[in-house]
């Protein structure tokens, strides 16, 4: 498995990066969307990293459009949209896969090093998931199951860039199962 540090990535305009920039930081990594019922989560999540920034802690954003194409939008109106909406001031990183045959070499790396989510509610959020897409596709599901579940999966990665846990989309940013793992990531 490749260092989480050495992959390539981009910032939202188009920059070459990587995750080494923020090495010995604890980071929270979502994929996020514009379009999503989940979407208001980027409240939480600037809120979270605004509380826990000056610690060590990084929240990165990638957006991904691989959910009922929830995140249709350029890089620029990804970037207008966080900023104008939700006053994002965390790192936002230009719209990659997070599942499918094209899937990032980031979002690969963290689904072998966490295939599972720490939080018990997956089955129940698969469950509300299979019937909305039923609904939406007359009967069909089409989404199965996936090594992401859909936006806003969470990702910890600790400061030595061990992935150490993974938050299934509806637990919230501010759930105090996150804040614990965030604040004893930070401990450490």
């Amino acid at each position: 498995m490749p260092n989480l540090y050495d992959i390539p990535l981009q910032r939202i305009d188009g920059t070459p990066t990587s995750l080494a920039d923020y090495r010995d930081k604890v980071l929270l990594l979502v994929n996020v969307a514009s379009q999503c019922g989940l979407t208001p989560q980027y409240e939480a999540l600037e809120k979270l990293y605004s509380q826990f920034k000056d610690s060590g802690l990084v929240v990165c954003g990638f957006p991904a459009n691989d959910f009922g194409a929830q995140e249709p939008g350029t890089n620029d109106e990804i970037a207008a949209f966080c900023r104008a909406n939700y006053s994002v001031d965390f790192p936002i990183f230009s719209k990659i896969a997070v599942t499918g045959p094209s899937t990032h070499p980031l979002y690969q790396a963290l689904i072998a090093a966490q295939p599972n989510t720490t939080s018990e509610t997956r089955s129940s959020f698969r469950e509300r998931l299979n019937g909305f897409l039923r609904d939406k596709h007359n009967g069909a599901t089409t989404n199965p199951e996936p090594g992401i579940l859909w936006n806003f999966e969470k990702f910890l990665v600790d400061r030595k860039g061990n992935v150490i846990a993974r938050f299934s989309p509806e637990v919230t940013p501010d759930d105090p199962k996150i804040v614990a793992a965030i604040e004893s990531a930070l401990a450490s």
